[in-house]
């Protein structure tokens, strides 16, 4: 009894941190930054390729997918069901 005691909170704690489908990266785009001998820096915060593009604009470097994306890669069709009529 005295081990029940203890598990169950622990379960409960290891609850809390296991991961869920909700959340999502829904950042498809990454900015990394041009610095001196390769010290920029990286940004993946950016919804669309031209956010990402306006920010680089004028300090240096470029864009590119963000690896870790787990979002849809493009909108999902709605079919509707239509009854067939005999």
């Amino acid at each position: 009894m005295r081990s029940m005691r203890y598990l169950l909170p622990a379960l409960a704690a290891l609850a809390m941190f296991a991961p869920t489908s909700g959340h999502a990266d829904p950042y498809k785009w990454c900015a990394q930054y041009g610095g001196l001998s390769g010290g920029g820096g990286r940004n993946c915060g950016f919804i669309t390729y031209k956010q990402c593009m306006d920010t680089v604009s004028g300090i240096g470097g470029f864009c590119e997918p963000n690896l870790f994306y787990t979002g849809p890669d493009r909108p999902q069709r709605v079919y509707k069901h239509r009854r067939r009529r005999d």
